[in-house]
């Protein structure tokens, strides 16, 4: 059975972690081994579960005990819950919760890329992508359209960052992701993938041209939201690629983008 404890209290330490603590501040950078995340929504937190992340404890709607949290609730009986109305939850977090629930869970130690990149064929690599929404959004694309890996530059957005992870629908723990150790597609080109910037170039390929397809091993390189990718990325680039626009328009979003991109070179 659950130990359930109606919040009484804003200041009790045991809610430092939804009320008081940045995110920056749970992941640690210092001690990452030491480090927390914030799920929210069941279906967030059933597939961190699934992936076996720890909780540590959870923040509930009281109408969701009963609701759409109780097979949650049913899967974390050994962790303390803290329940409310919802409106007193939305001033103790500062933003309306979806699905009137938050788990706080320990962050387990990334992969190197060299790990996560073994026999796979197709990856993405983020390059200073800091929208955590684009993150998530771009995670969830690559998850459901044929990409084998995730990697993110030192500038990305964290994945697991509380919308990160809900934007992605949990897929952020679906699919194999960790960060870059530096800059530069060095680390991707050693592990022998061929690079393809996604970018609007005069000389770029249509994202359909067999020459991409017959290739096997390809990274997909997306850049930051605004200015795109750099020339000096682009250089280092075996291809750039680009997605035919009709009616006038230049471009799309980056997780828009990322959508087409991987439904065609996931093939």
């Amino acid at each position: 059975m659950n130990n359930i404890k109606e919040i009484t209290d804003f200041s009790a330490s045991e809610l430092d972690v939804y009320a008081r603590l940045t995110e920056a501040q749970l992941l640690n950078r210092e001690f990452p081994e030491r480090g927390f995340f914030i799920a929210e929504s069941p279906k967030v937190i059933g597939r961190a579960l699934d992936a076996g992340y720890e909780p540590v404890s959870c923040l509930i709607e009281k109408r969701h005990i009963e609701g759409e949290g109780r097979e949650i609730l049913a899967r974390i009986k050994d962790v303390p819950v803290f329940c409310a109305e919802s409106e007193l939850l939305a001033q103790l977090t500062g933003f309306k919760l979806t699905r009137g629930m938050l788990c706080a869970m320990k962050r387990k130690p990334l992969p190197d890329a060299a790990e996560i990149c073994k026999g796979k064929r197709r990856i993405v690599v983020l390059d200073r992508v800091m929208n955590p929404t684009n993150v998530g959004a771009v995670i969830r694309s690559a998850a459901a359209l044929g990409m084998d890996a995730v990697l993110l530059s030192p500038g990305c957005s964290d994945p697991l960052y509380r919308r990160a992870a809900r934007v992605s629908m949990g897929t952020v723990f679906q699919i194999d992701w960790t960060f870059l150790k530096k800059e530069g597609l060095e680390e991707i080109k050693a592990l022998g993938f061929r690079a393809v910037a996604m970018a609007l170039r005069d000389n770029s390929l249509s994202v359909d041209d067999p020459r991409l397809a017959a290739e096997e091993k390809l990274a997909v390189i997306m850049g930051t939201e605004g200015d795109g990718l750099s020339d000096g990325t682009i250089a280092e680039c075996d291809f750039t690629v680009r997605i035919p626009m009709h009616h006038g328009v230049d471009s799309l979003n980056v997780a828009a983008a990322s959508a087409v991109a991987f439904y065609q070179l996931g093939k």
